[in-house]
């Protein structure tokens, strides 16, 4: 196959497939589907697929459509233009006004490709914009993707790096290490010069093959690009100071209303999703001071045998005993004793990491006013070092009442952790948001905090981010449950094997209740293979 990009998103993605289905008339069904089709589908109707499924066009005219998609996709797309124009120019000649329109439609998908980018630019087919911009000890990154002479999407990145290195040298380790695993452009502008571009430029070319120019334009149709680039840069870097600082104002918001000794630099939420104890799944999401980790969220399968369909505790006793013995397996309980270097919210890393970080997803509201609530504030400061985040939890948020924190107690006492602070969030009377308990071990009474509280707030969408994450998780599993076929299950029985079995007996439930003798006349089943599959469906020890 081929491969086109970089693009910057999924609806950058999105929106070149659907101008290929408009513009060429590509299929997008499956295999499977394209062989059985016996008539054409909604999709032939509404002029976004030739039909090569039932013949609606020839094979050999359905390759040329490929052919022009091909073209579009490496830059062609003026002599792909011009091709359509001829060919409507000769049909209306000729009277067929019918193919004419068909060519004039393809025509205004093509040109509404360019049409709405937001930067057309003039002589540049193929190039990344990369513009970096420095403020409040941090750095950001805007790169452009331009291919075919169109705007792909645009990125920010926020790499970290030590606060005294200018922009040029930030970028040019930067840019060495962004082509790792994508694609080198023919150009390639930036918003500063960098020390090595020959080099730089040169090792490039001899990853792509092909002659890598880099180039920081003065003026021009390039230089705008680049300053539309810094532009987005600028304006990316301090909305993630605005929302760093109101993630910062939340957490110790939390440290102050559940009586940590530190803002917390990671909490963990836990949830549980079933259907009266079917496809039981628990979910654990991860939040820091950049906002939600999502690549550290887990998904739990519920694997005992011995647990009552439906019971939440268990369920809960299950998931944090997994996570917390893979933990202490895996870290050790160093990370949590006390005074232990690294562990609280002041650590600073002792080097500067080799890669660079993607935007997180910041929660929680913006602080307008933090005198109400989060105290006094304090007098605006050079943000730290990024700190280097710790496996460890610093307080465990639980979704349910006493009766799950309870359960959460024990199995930290059980494995002998005693550092990790523990809450369970009770949904409050007719499940009302903004009316939740919160059960704190060696707490009399629950707490519950002011309805306004952006605390409140916080801890409100951590909950329900949980409790989508568990949800989602258990509705994948329930899906594939549905479409489970017990004959994948059965050792050494693949796809050719399965295939002829159904076929034969028409389901897998036929083929259940078969006898030996009628599965070895099935084509493929030999007599050992039968009874294997016999045995399977029979013998209860299986």
């Amino acid at each position: 196959g081929f491969f086109f990009g970089p693009f910057a998103s999924a609806g950058a993605v999105n929106r070149t497939i659907n101008t290929l289905q408009r513009a060429f008339l590509l299929r997008t069904c499956t295999d499977s589907i394209y062989e059985s089709r016996t008539r054409p589908c909604l999709q032939y109707q509404i002029k976004r697929c030739s039909a090569p499924c039932t013949g609606e066009i020839g094979l050999k005219d359905y390759k040329a459509l490929v052919d022009e998609a091909h073209d579009f996709l490496r830059g062609k797309s003026q002599q792909i233009r011009a091709k359509l124009q001829a060919a409507m120019q000769e049909a209306s000649d000729k009277q067929n006004y019918e193919s004419a329109a068909e060519y004039r439609n393809r025509l205004a998908a093509l040109s509404h490709v360019t049409a709405d980018q937001n930067i057309n630019p003039e002589g540049i087919e193929e190039a990344d914009v990369f513009a970096c911009h420095q403020d409040g000890g941090q750095t950001c990154i805007q790169v452009f993707f331009f291919r075919t002479g169109q705007n792909w999407g645009n990125r920010a990145y926020f790499p970290r790096a030590d606060r005294s290195l200018p922009p040029e040298d930030v970028l040019e380790s930067f840019i060495a290490q962004f082509y790792d695993d994508k694609p080198v452009p023919r150009l390639i502008l930036l918003s500063c010069d960098v020390p090595a571009r020959k080099l730089l430029s040169d090792a490039l070319s001899s990853k792509a093959g092909q002659a890598v120019k880099l180039s920081a334009p003065l003026r021009g149709g390039k230089r705008a690009l680049v300053d539309h680039a810094l532009a987005n840069a600028r304006e990316a870097l301090g909305r993630r100071l605005a929302d760093s600082a109101s993630q910062r104002a939340l957490l110790e918001g939390v440290a102050d209303r559940f009586g940590l000794d530190a803002m917390p630099t990671r909490i963990e939420v836990y949830d549980n999703s079933h259907i009266q104890g079917a496809h039981a799944v628990g979910g654990m999401i991860v939040a820091g001071p950049e906002g939600l980790i999502k690549n550290q969220y887990r998904k739990f399968n519920i694997k005992s045998q011995e647990l009552t369909p439906g019971d939440d505790c268990a369920m809960m006793r299950e998931v944090l005993t997994r996570r917390f013995k893979r933990l202490l397996k895996e870290h050790g309980d160093d990370d949590k004793a006390e005074g232990a270097p690294g562990h609280g919210p002041d650590r600073v890393p002792d080097r500067v990491p080799d890669r660079v970080d993607v935007e997180t997803d910041f929660i929680g509201p913006r602080l307008e006013n933090n005198h109400d609530k989060l105290g006094e504030p304090s007098e605006p400061s050079e943000p730290s070092e990024p700190p280097e985040a710790s496996p460890w939890p610093d307080i465990v948020f639980v979704d349910g009442g006493l009766g799950q924190l309870s359960v959460a107690r024990e199995v930290l006492q059980e494995l002998g952790i005693s550092r990790v602070k523990l809450i369970g969030v009770a949904k409050g009377p007719d499940r009302d948001a903004g009316r939740e308990h919160f059960h704190i071990p060696g707490r009399a009474r629950s707490l519950m905090l002011e309805a306004k509280d952006p605390v409140l707030y916080f801890v409100q969408r951590l909950r329900d981010e949980a409790h989508r994450f568990a949800i989602g998780t258990h509705r994948n599993k329930r899906s594939k449950a549905l479409i489970a076929n017990p004959l994948d299950e059965i050792p050494g029985i693949g796809p050719t094997r399965k295939r002829a079995l159904l076929q034969h007996f028409g389901s897998a439930k036929a083929a259940s209740r078969a006898g030996v003798d009628d599965l070895k006349a099935a084509p493929g089943i030999s007599s050992q293979m039968a009874q294997t599959i016999y045995d399977f469906f029979h013998d209860p020890k299986l």
